[in-house]
């Protein structure tokens, strides 16, 4: 699978999902750890569980096996690594805290399949 169609796995799947405000930063130029991080927004500690298994779930069904995930039990932001694309799923209140968009700055902004967010 190449990594834009792992990119646009994670994002249709969490937009099956009903993941909120769904955003992809293409990190390429800026760091040899990842190419894409996709952040999206869970409105609980159970919807942000969720959209991390459905994630890890739709990767491994397509070949791809999570490196590894952390947050899970803290409920306000999960990671789940799926290396070439690292995916943030927060809750709005630690996303408007932490504003990993504005970490990244000026970093060109991608879409996968959805535009719907």
């Amino acid at each position: 699978m190449t990594v834009e169609a792992l990119r646009d796995l994670v994002v249709s799947t969490l937009d099956e999902h009903k993941g909120g405000d769904i955003k992809v930063i293409d990190v390429r130029a800026q760091t040899d750890i990842t190419d894409y991080l996709v952040i999206a927004s869970g409105n609980s500690d159970r919807q942000l569980r969720a959209l991390a298994d459905a994630v890890a779930t739709a990767a491994r069904a397509h070949g791809t096996r999570p490196l590894g995930e952390e947050g899970l039990t803290a409920g306000d932001w999960v990671l789940v690594d799926l290396g070439d694309v690292v995916v943030h799923l927060m809750r709005p209140e630690s996303r408007d805290f932490y504003q990993l968009e504005r970490l990244w700055g000026e970093l060109p902004r991608v879409r996968g399949q959805s535009e719907t967010h």
